[in-house]
């Protein structure tokens, strides 16, 4: 079981991106180091910090539950993008990020360039 995010264009043929719910989690907090904050510090991950506190445009993705539903707006999806590429950039040149997030980064930029070339919302299922 896990997580696929998909665009909501009706196309079984559009790209998707997929994880089992840790590597999601884990994904997610290999994205927040990057960010300079501890996911697991934050509301809804077990800790106290406010999601008011960290200034990041990918926030919208890190704050939900891992176990899927929801959805990303076009201008959700379009203001993670500049930031994706950035940290991806950054993940290549670090001994210590495992390939497999920088493979599911790439590949989750893939799906957000199609939603917001599409014009149709992001979403977690």
């Amino acid at each position: 079981m896990g997580l696929t995010l998909f665009p909501a264009d009706g196309d079984g043929g559009s790209p998707d991106a997929g994880w089992s719910y840790s590597g999601f989690h884990a994904f997610r907090r290999q994205l927040a180091r990057a960010e300079g904050f501890d996911l697991d510090e934050m509301r809804g991950f077990g800790g106290e910090r406010a999601w008011s506190d960290v200034s990041t445009a990918l926030v919208p993705f890190l704050d939900r539950a891992d176990n899927g539903g929801g959805v990303l707006s076009v201008a959700e999806c379009a203001s993670l993008l500049p930031r994706l590429e950035a940290i991806v950039e950054q993940w290549w040149n670090e001994a210590g990020v495992p390939r497999t997030h920088v493979d599911a980064a790439r590949r989750l930029m893939l799906v957000l360039r199609v939603c917001v070339a599409k014009d149709v919302e992001l979403l977690f299922g």
